[in-house]
């Protein structure tokens, strides 16, 4: 009796311990499927959008509207140098001397042959008048007025030709005070006080302020399809600019140019801040077509992109569900908008939007519109 007794109250035992522990399961596994819910990251996701329009991607680099190299024609040394590397500097503005003592001295020449081809001509003007008189007076015979007209011609020449060597010497004279020709930057200094000048040696190079643009190569398969006025969008990486230029140039030669043809692409003043003078541009131009652009260009947003050391990626949604970051070989950025060479197909979805943090491998819901 005792016995059987026993042998209930043990079983009873074992079906209490077997109810409880598979309470515990399906408790904890309710829990879990509440945790994992609540994990979930609602994600939007986008397709890659083509270029809409061919796009005609040149490269060029940023530069002054204008710019000069300060050289002279005078051969001589260079005795003064009034500004250095980053000054600013005004129209007209001193900015080289040469030496110029020869040029001074032949200048004393020429007012000394002045004066004497001045006092010649008053001379030969005083003759002239009286032996006009003489000869309406019958007092002095018509060849000796013809002599006399002559020797009045010939000074009054050599009073000019004294004048013209002045003016000659005066202009030399200017190529040894070098002064601006515009309001602008000194970007470069190439020579020092002392050195010798020689006539057509740039000694400074000077930029205006106040203006830039890109110059930029077009190669002849694609030149016929731009027109000077025609937008452009001008992508400075430097200093991670996207700028909207107007094309204002378009060279119509490519003779020295090795085939490739120039264009300037204006750059607005309000966008010129931060800008610098040989700064590598991207310029993206509009065309109506182009054979050498494909039109199926794989775009995505800028903001999508995922930056790890040297890899860039973007988050696409897997087969389970979640968050699988893919490593993609990027091209050419346009706007807000980047080109994707590899690892993304046209017709793929990728991540445009979390309300969370992503990480590889996290669970995602994706938001229905």
């Amino acid at each position: 009796m005792n016995s059987v007794y026993k042998s209930g109250a043990i079983a009873l035992i074992y079906t209490g311990l077997g109810l409880l522990l598979l309470s515990s399961c399906s408790s904890h596994k309710n829990t879990d499927n509440k945790t994992s819910l609540d994990s979930t990251i609602v994600v939007t996701v986008s397709t890659p959008s083509a270029t809409g329009q061919p796009v005609l991607d040149i490269s060029g680099q940023v530069e002054a509207g204008e710019t000069a190299g300060i050289s002279t024609r005078m051969m001589g040394y260079i005795t003064m140098i009034n500004v250095k590397v980053g000054d600013k500097v005004n129209k007209g503005q001193l900015l080289v001397t040469i030496s110029n003592q020869d040029i001074l001295a032949k200048r004393a020449q020429t007012d000394a042959m002045i004066t004497e081809a001045d006092a010649a001509y008053k001379n030969a003007q005083k003759d002239m008048e009286r032996f006009t008189n003489l000869y309406r007076q019958q007092s002095a015979s018509a060849k000796e007025v013809e002599n006399i007209s002559l020797q009045y011609t010939s000074a009054k020449s050599r009073l000019e030709s004294a004048k013209q060597m002045r003016n000659e010497v005066d202009a030399s004279l200017n190529y040894t005070r070098l002064t601006a020709p515009f309001n602008g930057v000194v970007t470069q200094k190439l020579a020092d006080v002392g050195n010798m000048a020689n006539p057509g040696m740039p000694i400074l190079t000077l930029e205006q302020s106040g203006s830039y643009q890109v110059s930029a190569a077009v190669p002849e398969s694609a030149i016929s399809q731009i027109h000077q006025g025609s937008a452009a969008i001008i992508n400075v990486s430097a200093v991670n600019k996207t700028i909207n230029g107007k094309i204002s140039q378009i060279s119509q030669s490519s003779q020295f140019s090795g085939g490739q043809y120039i264009i300037k692409v204006q750059i607005p003043d309000h966008e010129k801040e931060g800008l610098y003078a040989g700064m590598y541009a991207n310029v993206s131009i509009p065309v109506a077509a182009a054979s050498e652009i494909n039109n199926d260009h794989v775009m995505v947003p800028l903001s999508c992109i995922e930056h790890k050391d040297e890899l860039t990626g973007l988050y696409t949604v897997g087969n389970n569900n979640t968050a699988l970051l893919r490593w993609v070989r990027l091209g050419k950025a346009n706007g807000n908008m980047v080109e994707v060479l590899s690892g993304l197909a046209a017709n793929e979805q990728f991540i445009v939007n979390a309300e969370g943090r992503l990480f590889d491998g996290a669970a995602v819901q994706i938001k229905r519109k």
